[in-house]
């Protein structure tokens, strides 16, 4: 199941017109991204909830790999409570949950592979008293959101996904939060919540800076990329940019690490700047 109902704050202005999961990241939108490699990792069921602006992700159902089905919230249930909401599709579990706003390679295989019925986070390690969580010497969580509940050995960021047990599925409240309202009273209950390390590259593309760095990962080594149908005027150079299908690039001069959304229209020279399809240019800080 992947996460795709929230507003998007974080990512603010670009999700005023798009919802997190739609924004393009090279080639294609995010959720499509993330739903070629959950297949190439071996997931033939997808399901994925939706809120914010979920027209638009309705619009995009037929185009995306592994035919998702949609659970819509009228209102916002929470990373618990969207899951609860759509437990009737998958059943009793496990289920590999992934958040909508992460790009990494799924460890599907991985966290199948020790399910012991309650919730499994993905981690990415990290020295002791850093990052998100942290772990014990079995790699069980003993740290999480600013408490403790036993001696930490390492610190570790949660990567955005997680096994889910049979246990933790029929016990998720119908609203609320997995961290907040189901692992933190699991923890304070003594049980355990284990993890999977992996260091396996991965991006959370919550924060505009970090939407333009997946971009120029997905360029690699080259220069740039003009999708289909784009138009380049012949005065304009390209330097690390991404352009969209259908764009039209007019002017003069330098166009540097940008990124244009399909359809926009712009003029040269410009640099460090997110442009949307309907032509809003966001900056990126110096």
């Amino acid at each position: 199941m992947i996460l795709c109902a929230g507003f998007g704050t974080r990512l603010k202005p670009l999700t005023d017109e798009l919802p997190k999961p739609l924004v393009p990241v090279g080639d294609q939108p995010l959720l499509a991204h993330i739903l070629n490699r959950l297949k190439r990792a071996g997931v033939t069921h997808s399901v994925l909830n939706v809120h914010h602006m979920s027209d638009k992700v309705l619009s995009t159902i037929t185009s995306l790999p592994l035919n998702p089905q949609v659970v819509t919230e009228a209102e916002i249930l929470g990373t618990a409570g969207g899951v609860a909401a759509a437990r009737h599709l998958f059943g009793s579990g496990p289920v590999v949950l992934h958040n909508g706003d992460i790009l990494a390679t799924p460890p599907v295989a991985d966290l199948l592979a020790r399910d012991r019925g309650g919730l499994r986070l993905t981690v990415s390690p990290r020295p002791a008293g850093q990052g998100s969580v942290g772990l014990d010497a079995a790699d069980r969580v003993v740290r999480l959101r600013g408490r403790r509940f036993g001696t930490e050995v390492r610190g570790a960021d949660y990567v955005g996904i997680a096994l889910l047990g049979e246990r933790c599925l029929a016990s998720l409240p119908e609203r609320g939060c997995l961290i907040q309202d189901w692992a933190i009273p699991e923890l304070e209950a003594g049980r355990a919540i284990d993890t999977l390390l992996t260091t396996l590259p991965w991006c959370d593309l919550g924060r505009l800076e970090d939407y333009v760095r997946a971009n120029w990962e997905w360029l690699g080594a080259r220069q740039y990329a003009v999708g289909a149908g784009a138009v380049v005027a012949e005065a304009v150079e390209l330097d690390r940019s991404v352009i969209g299908a259908g764009a039209r690039i007019g002017g003069a001069g330098l166009l540097s690490e940008c990124v244009v959304w399909p359809g926009a229209h712009v003029d040269a020279p410009l640099r460090r700047t997110v442009v949307t399809s309907s032509g809003r240019r966001v900056s990126l800080q110096t």
